[in-house]
């Protein structure tokens, strides 16, 4: 029973210091904004952040993308839903029926909110297109429900989020979006909520949900965890310059009883650099794209992993690293009209032997391996691995570098999975973490093959100059833990659901 209590008291002392630890106040200006979010938020300078600019060099044409489905998107007026103003955007709670149904998990929705600029700078969307910036941007939140009971416990995993993106632009009156902007002088301060009748969410979004961009990212505030697949609609909606106004001029971040109101405006992060990741698209026509690159299949990435985990690494040195440049595999196939299942036949007949004969009798070695690597089914907690790195670093008394410490244990892992994914190129940290147990002449070979072939590349990935400094983790190809227990209480209240918050 002593042992019991004493067990109770430690957990509530942790969960306390985390609570600490990350409710800081943030901004998106000033002494507490973006720039210095990672003193507090330490995976804000870390890797696979959000938002970024959807450059044309990073697209990749993926034709087994499905159209976007969202199951009971149209509430009725008798469902009420909580619109509040929580210091940061506007956000709206949303129903658990509401659900995407087209994703590999069923995600259920949690949340909806916004971002945009100000009367002065009609431009305010996270994600940009080509530099473009748009007037504002809705982001709709969604959990794995498969595998967590609400947001809180899915915030933090790498699994654990998927967000539908529209970009919208100042154009013609939009009715829809009248359904919750006439409510907006109730919520004009931080804290306030309102009750509004349900209306038919589904009409938020572009009439064609077929179209749209797909990465992997993170939150796109505070505490900025890579826990979010992303899908940006590629067709922007409008609303009216009276509807932007009234969002851009009616709210303040400050509370009612604060002696200086502080306008909400301009609440959107800069973009962020692309580590090695790719920009999958569910479409190829249009001004630009028909030069857009075919995705290398998820079977050829396996092999590439392969032959690093039980291969001829001396080949693969000799060979000007042939086989770990998915871009130029990706190359090869463009503008050929063949199936998925053919790619693999397209790739050299010794490159598939190398590749194919070690497997074979290794299977059960290769597994295990590729397993350790990140792709067992157990996604990375953040929580988790930012207490047992913190802890770590404690010990050596080095604290201060928290951030790129988090980065360096976060990234491989991540980049392997997105990789496999068909989301990202493989880079330079991923591919030592995966040859790190092979002979030593070997690897250290590779390794300077690999050092001196990113050394020629001139690309960079995109960003913002102003953005997050980060490193710039190399990648093979052009522009590019344990589980916590479930909490009850979370201390990001900002980001979930307004009847959370008390």
């Amino acid at each position: 029973m002593h042992s019991l209590r004493f067990t109770s008291i430690v957990l509530l002392q942790l969960t306390f210091g985390v609570v600490l630890l990350h409710g800081a106040k943030w901004t998106y200006t000033g002494p507490d904004g973006q720039h210095h979010w990672s003193k507090n938020y330490p995976y804000c300078g870390g890797a696979f952040q959000s938002p970024i600019d959807i450059t044309s060099e990073l697209l990749r044409f993926d034709p087994t993308l499905r159209p976007i489905e969202v199951q009971n998107y149209n509430l009725s007026p008798y469902e009420h839903l909580t619109l509040g103003n929580n210091g940061h955007s506007v956000q709206i709670s949303l129903p658990s029926k509401m659900h995407i149904s087209s994703l590999p998990n069923h995600y259920t929705a949690a949340q909806l909110h916004f971002h945009w600029g100000s009367a002065s700078r009609p431009a305010g969307s996270e994600h940009m297109v080509n530099s473009r910036q748009y007037a504002a941007e809705m982001h709709v939140v969604h959990f794995n429900s498969d595998k967590y009971p609400n947001m809180s416990s899915a915030i933090d995993k790498s699994d654990g989020l998927a967000v539908l993106g529209v970009l919208i632009e100042i154009g013609e009156f939009n009715p829809t979006f009248e359904q919750f902007l006439k409510f907006l002088n109730g919520i004009k301060y931080r804290g306030q909520k309102v009750q509004v009748p349900g209306f038919n969410i589904r009409a938020l979004l572009p009439a064609r949900l077929d179209e749209y961009y797909r990465y992997d990212g993170s939150l796109t505030t505070p505490p900025c965890y890579p826990s979010v697949l992303w899908t940006v609609f590629r067709n922007h909606v409008t609303v009216s310059r009276k509807q932007f106004l009234a969002l851009a001029t009616t709210l303040y971040s400050s509370h009612a009883q604060d002696s200086a109101p502080v306008p909400l405006n301009g609440n959107f992060r800069k973009p962020q650099l692309a580590d090695s990741r790719v920009v999958l698209v569910s479409f190829k026509e249009g001004r630009g794209l028909h030069s857009t690159l075919t995705v290398a299949s998820p079977l050829t990435r396996k092999r590439v992993v392969q032959q690093l985990l039980v291969g001829d690494l001396a080949d693969l040195a000799d060979e000007g690293l042939y086989q770990l440049l998915p871009s130029r595999l990706e190359k090869l196939h463009a503008g050929k009209k063949k199936d998925l299942k053919n790619h693999e036949s397209e790739a050299p007949a010794k490159l598939k032997q190398q590749m194919l004969n070690p497997f074979l009798k290794k299977k059960s070695q290769i597994n295990q391996s590729v397993g350790k690597l990140g792709l067992s089914e157990d996604a990375l907690c953040y929580v988790s691995l930012e207490q047992r790195v913190s802890h770590q670093l404690k010990q050596s008394h080095t604290e201060n570098q928290l951030v790129p410490a988090l980065r360096d244990a976060v990234f491989p892992e991540l980049n392997l999975k997105s990789y496999m994914d068909c989301k990202s190129d493989l880079a330079l940290p991923t591919i030592r973490q995966i040859i790190r147990g092979r002979p030593t002449d070997e690897a250290l070979e590779l390794d300077r093959s690999l050092t001196k072939a990113l050394m020629n590349q001139k690309k960079t990935p995109t960003a913002s100059k102003h953005s997050v400094p980060m490193t710039n983790y190399g990648s093979l190809s052009p522009a590019t833990v344990p589980r916590k227990p479930h909490s009850q209480g979370y201390p990001h209240p900002w980001l979930l659901p307004m009847e959370w918050e008390d």
